[in-house]
């Protein structure tokens, strides 16, 4: 006979910020995850990667076999894997986003932001008359320093010349294309841009509650519909140059207001911190820089996990 008055243990949910190509942070913070969340729950949890798996560390091309190969050797988690601005950006390059819904040539991406062809060194070499824009400049050629990063540029405005590397070929070459193995090719054509998860726990001031989940790698714009966005994200619409809940900053910050009619998590990376307020979560140490750590995040219990966490075994 069932006990009227149990509860079933809340669903652990594991948010993984931006890895950004370093293997070794990746291999330490799942090894932390498990320490934290202990064997038997870590090996049912659900764990989602919000993004940004390429460029800036040394190892894309390792991350991603870390990534392919979870649903194998943890055949009872579930797995999400979000797309980022700079995985779009990859799988622009190599030809794998789908092609846009009317009919329309990628290359109408490029007409709004023409004025920055030159100045950001836009890919030019084979293949590029019918390529997104966003594999354009990621592929391209950008040199000096980023002042918003403090970092010089490695290869593009993307830092996608570590990628390029990672597969042995030199930046901007046409031949990562056929480099790039396919199931590396496979798992990013099919990377989602946004996740919608019912029944996830979360701890607050007034207890364990239970919400709905949208996790995407930027967030929802604020002043738009939050339908419309859910709608054009899931349909991997490639007419639009720059996805905003990609690639936005302060207009992807909060949550959209008609969010709180019904409580819900948003859960991104990207944005080079982490803020944890209420329904708001942004996981993102800034992982991408060489000193910094990959972070996640636990629910219910909203604990960050670090790579550089150090935890009795």
């Amino acid at each position: 006979m069932t006990d009227p008055n149990f509860t079933p243990k809340p669903r652990v949910v594991c948010c993984v910020g931006d890895i950004h190509g370093y293997i070794t942070k990746l291999q330490n913070l799942w090894s932390n995850l498990e320490t934290t969340i202990g064997p038997s729950d870590f090996q049912t949890a659900l764990i989602i990667f919000l993004g940004d798996y390429c460029d800036r560390g040394p190892h894309t091309n390792k991350v991603l076999d870390f990534l392919i190969s979870l649903p194998s050797k943890y055949p009872n988690q579930s797995h999400v894997f979000l797309c980022g601005n700079h995985d779009l950006a990859f799988a622009a390059f190599l030809g794998l986003l789908p092609s846009p819904s009317d009919g329309s040539d990628l290359s109408e991406t490029w007409k709004e932001y023409e004025m920055n062809e030159e100045i950001e060194g836009w890919y030019k070499g084979e293949g590029f008359e019918n390529m997104h824009l966003q594999g354009r400049r990621w592929a391209g050629r950008m040199t000096g320093f980023n002042h918003a990063k403090n970092t010089e540029y490695k290869g593009s405005i993307y830092d996608a010349g570590p990628t390029f590397e990672s597969y042995g070929v030199p930046h901007g070459s046409p031949d990562l294309i056929k480099a790039v193995p396919d199931e590396h090719k496979k798992f990013l054509a099919d990377l989602v841009w946004v996740h919608k998860e019912d029944g996830v726990s979360i701890e607050t001031k007034e207890g364990l509650q239970n919400c709905k989940l949208i996790a995407v790698h930027a967030g929802l714009e604020k002043g738009k519909g939050v339908e419309g966005q859910l709608n054009y994200l899931k349909a991997k619409d490639t007419r639009i140059p720059k996805v905003e809940p990609l690639s936005g900053r302060k207009n992807v910050w909060n949550i959209p207001e008609e969010l709180s009619k019904t409580p819900t998590i948003v859960v991104s990376g990207h944005h080079g911190k982490v803020h944890i307020e209420d329904f708001r979560l942004i996981i993102d140490l800034g992982g991408g820089i060489e000193s910094n750590p990959v972070a996640a995040i636990v629910l219910p219990s909203k604990k960050m996990v670090l790579d550089t966490d150090r935890l009795a075994t």
